[in-house]
């Protein structure tokens, strides 16, 4: 099995239950026959905390004596700007109910409970017991039935989650509707007139139905659909409306209702996930283990083809109305860790890097939406902090603001200027795999390249410009404070964004300003170890033992520092690579550290980086990983950002350039990976094997590109040089490679 997963017995933890998700609503589901529980989510559950009337400070008016302070050497200076300032975490993620179906029964010989991939179907079966779980795509709406000889079961709507807050406002209702009923509950926040109420209508097949307790009783009927929605909402809410909603989606019984339900919705889910596969040619008998057997084996191919799948089925799943939060689209839990929220300094960054290269751009969409709709709040930012135009983005966001409100002295990511740049990457990288720009990401770009021409006003002792305040996330000088000068980072996000706006909006009136600072921005520093330094500027002291890896954002997500171009520098950043610990294990680190490492043509180091998480217990049986060791804190970083390691091991792309295989490790001499998208806007299928390798290009448009290999590669047909590729729109082109 590679396009889905199966355990033997039902979860036993919220984490172990198996995920469904249209980018809107979520379903954790535990397959249990006697306690039929779905987790139901919806990516704008947010808790009223006291954060969303919080704003940024007004900062700007002490920046000039930080500069100052800062040039002058005084390492603590940042310490004091927003020290007044309260921390705040953003509103807290958190499930929303669990729909529960409680019957007398065991489980039937033949037991497993499944997740299909190519449907997002969930389902647990058994003999004479059958239990379907999907999200629709086409219709936003959470389907379950349920079907068995005589069906007697309770049904209710259950509130009571880990973590959930004593004072909750709860309401409930139930309504007998011919054939079935509509079960209501309404949650208040305390001391919020915010509230949210979820709907579940519910149908038999036969039997009757009846009240009982704070749901309703079915009795004798032959199947069970219940159909669910969450709606948030201020003040008072009439459901019947939404379950007048619920009803027209019905046709008929609720065996042919969700039939037509799941057919309308796989039309669409199945040609999202099936736009790209990866075959390692993994042992047949692997193939077919449950998931937590085969998180047993971790240098097991087969667990890379499904953790691949299930990376990319669980990112498809999360991301619609917004991208996947900490916790994807999912919790069982009113206590996220971090919030649940956004952390866009890295743990978002990971998990949406695969959207382009693997044909999801739905995800994509999902942090356009996130971006666009917060982008007031960005330029409250760069005014109240810096006193600049543009965008300055949050390093942690709810969904519903923009705003900056982390301060805190060992974590001052309010002096962080990189954000924007990080997240309008996919943007761009859409674009670049399309050929269709969004004007809104245009109007972006050159926000983000406004708040460069004010904010970069000062100089360094080099007549360069100086970077001042400066913040490497989430690190800090051996020497220094956190919020100091010229962080590498910072460099590279700068140039990017002043020359990309001026590439996307080359007749603005300032694009020649842009380019002319881009410029004058300090050079990497590379340091006595020979590793590209963190910091560029005299005196800071290197950290090595940290989890974040900022200071090669210029390898990777960019391609600034790469072995073609800079292969000086290319040294520098892959010493620096090796110099890195990984502090306190961080899923994101490992990934980050592979993703580095692939771009840098380091399969095996690459392959090391993965196989610390493949064998740390990263993974729960559900294959949603935690942020930890050891299953500790779940949270979607390694599930969503392993399919992208994996690619960029494979096949690496910018609009003037393909690389294939630069970064194969041993441990995976043959496989096929189809599919793949391309920056130069052509799709691709790539097989090797035994030292040979065969690609198929599938371009949408004309493109002149530069061909690089993996190491001992070389095509067949090939003269002296570096081979250059002519693309046509329509045209397939075939590349052949042998050993060197």
């Amino acid at each position: 099995m590679i396009h889905g997963n199966w355990e033997p017995e039902p979860a036993a933890r919220w984490e172990d239950a198996f995920l469904s998700g249209n980018g809107i609503h979520g379903a954790m589901v535990y397959g249990d026959p006697a306690d039929d529980r779905v987790i139901v989510s919806h990516h704008t559950l947010v808790r009223p905390n006291g954060s969303e009337t919080v704003r940024p400070p007004r900062l700007a008016d002490q920046l000039a004596r930080l500069q100052d302070a800062l040039l002058a050497g005084d390492t603590t200076a940042a310490e004091q700007f927003g020290a007044d300032h309260p921390f705040h975490w953003v509103q807290p993620f958190h499930p929303a109910f669990q729909t529960r179906i409680r019957r007398e029964a065991m489980l039937a010989p033949g037991y497993r409970r499944e997740v299909d991939f190519t449907t997002g179907v969930v389902s647990a079966t058994g003999e004479g017991q059958r239990s379907q779980v999907f999200v629709s795509r086409a219709d936003d709406v959470i389907v379950q039935y349920v079907a068995g000889p005589a069906l007697t079961a309770d049904v209710g709507l259950d509130h009571r989650l880990p973590g959930a807050p004593a004072r909750l406002g709860v309401g409930r209702s139930a309504a007998l509707l011919p054939g079935g009923a509509q079960l209501t509950l309404r949650i208040g926040y305390p001391g919020s007139d915010r509230a949210y109420t979820g709907v579940t209508l519910a149908l038999a097949d036969g039997g009757s139905t009846a009240f009982a307790g704070e749901g309703i009783r079915v009795e004798g009927a032959r199947g069970l659909l219940l159909l669910s929605r969450v709606l948030s909402h201020t003040g008072d809410l009439d459901a019947t409306v939404e379950a007048a909603a619920l009803r027209a989606l019905l046709a008929g019984s609720g065996r042919d209702s969700f039939a037509r339900l799941l057919d309308r919705h796989t039309t669409l889910h199945r040609a999202a996930y099936g736009r790209t596969t990866l075959s390692l040619v993994a042992d047949s008998a692997e193939r077919a283990l449950p998931g937590s057997e085969l998180l047993g084996c971790p240098k097991s191919p087969a667990l890379l083809e499904r953790l691949f799948a299930a990376g990319r089925y669980h990112l498809l799943s999360s991301s619609g109305i917004l991208p996947p939060r900490l916790t994807g689209l999912w919790s069982g839990d009113w206590d996220t860790a971090w919030s649940g929220a956004f952390t866009t300094n890295a743990n978002l960054n990971l998990q949406t890097a695969s959207a382009a290269s693997c044909a999801l751009p739905e995800v994509s969409d999902a942090q356009a939406a996130l971006i666009h709709g917060q982008l007031a709040g960005w330029k409250d930012n760069a005014q109240a902090l810096f006193g600049a135009r543009g965008i300055v983005a949050p390093s942690h966001t709810d969904g519903t603001s923009g705003h900056t409100r982390h301060f805190m002295r060992p974590y001052p990511l309010h002096l962080w200027t990189a954000g924007a740049d990080w997240l309008l990457l996919p943007l761009i990288e859409q674009a670049e795999t399309t050929g269709a720009v969004d004007p809104g990401l245009i109007t972006a770009l050159t926000e983000v390249a406004l708040f460069y021409e004010d904010f970069l006003t000062r100089t360094g002792p080099d007549g360069r410009i100086a970077i001042v305040p400066s913040y490497s996330p989430e690190n800090r000088p051996a020497n220094a404070s956190w919020g100091t000068l010229n962080a590498t980072m910072d460099i590279a996000a700068a140039h990017h964004a002043l020359t990309t706006a001026a590439a996307y909006a080359p007749g603005h009136p300032s694009a020649g300003t842009w380019l002319a600072l881009a410029g004058r921005l300090p050079r990497y520093p590379v340091n006595e170890d020979g590793a590209l330094a963190e910091w560029s500027w005299p005196g800071l002291a290197e950290n090595y033992d940290h989890r974040h890896l900022s200071h090669l954002y210029p390898v990777w997500p960019l391609t600034a520092i790469n072995p073609y171009d800079t292969p000086e520098l290319a040294t520098a950043a892959h010493r620096a690579l090796e110099l890195r610990g990984s502090e306190n294990d961080s899923a994101h680190g490992h990934l980050h550290h592979a993703l580095i490492a692939a771009r840098l043509r380091d399969g095996e180091r690459a392959a090391a980086a993965l196989g610390a998480v493949l064998g740390g217990g990263y993974f729960h049986a559900s294959l949603m990983s935690s942020h930890y060791p050891d299953r500790d804190v779940y949270n979607a970083d390694a599930a969503h950002a392993l399919p992208a390691a994996l690619v960029e091991m494979l096949v690496q792309s910018t609009p003037e350039r393909l690389v294939l295989l630069p970064a194969l490790p041993a441990a995976y001499p043959s496989g096929e990976l189809r599919g793949a998208r391309t920056r130069f806007g052509a799709s691709l299928d790539l097989s090797w094997a035994e030292g040979r390798a065969t690609a198929v290009l599938h371009p949408t448009r004309d493109a002149h590109v530069e061909l690089r290999l993996g190491e001992g590669l070389s095509l067949t047909e090939s003269s002296a040089g570096t081979p250059r590729l002519l693309l046509e729109a329509g045209v397939d082109h075939v590349l052949t490679l042998g050993p060197r």
